[in-house]
């Protein structure tokens, strides 16, 4: 099953693929999708938008899986990051790909096995887990293959 996790944000948003086969994880792919700040908040969700929606058509994920929002970190981020979540999710309605949500303490929890890992903890999980030779780069790619790791993880223990 082939997995896009997504860390959302508007002036960088995160993606990693992960399919899994046969029990094992598979890095596909990661990257991010970054948005101007010279630029109006309409045209950086439009390009958010776009690019959610080809990487969902040229990938074919078979979910979607996105970071919920935890509004106490950074409350002035927490509307722009809201309305790029949105966008995500009409692209992938329009795609006809179920979206799951989890929350940070969620991805920490089945990535390293602890809530409050830090992120140095994760990345080297993911590291570890996918077989890397490095710790993914830029941070918000590596976040998002956590997120992609934990739905795969979720998904295995809730259809046993």
């Amino acid at each position: 099953m082939l997995t896009l996790g997504i860390d959302p944000g508007l002036a960088t948003t995160g993606y990693g693929l992960i399919r899994e086969n046969r029990d094992k994880l598979v890095f596909v792919d990661h990257g991010i999708i970054s948005t101007s700040k010279k630029d109006n908040s309409q045209n950086r969700l439009r390009t958010i938008y776009n690019s959610v929606k080809k990487l969902a058509s040229d990938y074919k994920p078979r979910v979607i899986a996105i970071e919920k929002i935890f509004f106490s970190r950074n409350r002035k981020t927490a509307l722009p990051v809201s309305q790029a979540r949105g966008i995500m999710l009409l692209a992938a309605a329009q795609l006809k790909i179920p979206v799951v949500e989890y929350s940070p303490a969620d991805v920490k929890v089945a990535v390293t096995g602890y809530g409050s890992a830090d992120k140095r903890q994760i990345q080297q999980m993911v590291k570890h887990l996918l077989r890397l030779t490095d710790i993914p780069k830029p941070d918000d790619a590596a976040d998002a293959l956590a997120i992609a790791i934990c739905h795969l993880h979720s998904y295995r223990m809730t259809s046993l």
